[in-house]
């Protein structure tokens, strides 16, 4: 059995798109604001594109998991998504660990798929300095798809969660 028409416009639109173009504006100006008083900024130190991803890429999983555990447990209590069926719940139990937990691991997933690889490949390529402009832009557009795939993975977690918690019997 397929999810729903809804679920599937839940994890698609509302945990994938929606957030995206969320993570490009917000990481754009964080950029900006971080980087705006030098000219370029290099590959790699203290203040770089390497730090700046790798941190991106630990704090974006993260908080995303946190948040969207709240809301998507609100939104499941609130009848605006409705739960799991049973037979759509995962048989490993690792979406039963807390927010945190499930943060943790989308962290280190985002570190070794999302940044470990570009800073591979800027690297090999012996990328230069960015100019701040071009590294706000880039950080936009990289913080999208990172939120594009992070993301739908936590609010399918989140709703396997609360929906398995809201079938467990009342004690």
């Amino acid at each position: 059995m397929g999810l729903s028409n809804r679920h599937r416009r839940f994890l698609l639109i509302e945990q994938g798109l929606g957030p995206a173009v969320f993570n490009c504006l917000l990481n754009g100006p964080i950029a900006w604001a971080l980087f705006r008083s030098s000219t370029t900024v290099p590959l790699w130190g203290p203040s770089s594109v390497g730090v700046d991803l790798l941190a991106t890429a630990f704090i974006l999983p993260f908080l995303t998991s946190i948040i969207v555990s709240a809301i998507v447990t609100r939104q499941l209590e609130s009848g605006k998504v409705p739960a799991l069926p049973p037979s759509q719940l995962p048989n490993w139990r690792w979406y039963l660990r807390s927010s945190s937990m499930r943060g943790l691991l989308l962290a280190a997933a985002g570190i070794l798929f999302g940044t470990l690889p570009v800073l591979w490949a800027l690297s090999l390529g012996q990328a230069q300095p960015f100019l701040v402009a071009d590294f706000v832009a880039f950080k936009a557009l990289w913080s999208a798809l990172l939120a594009l795939a992070v993301t739908p993975l936590a609010g399918w977690w989140a709703l396997a969660h609360a929906s398995q918690a809201s079938q467990a019997p009342q004690a």
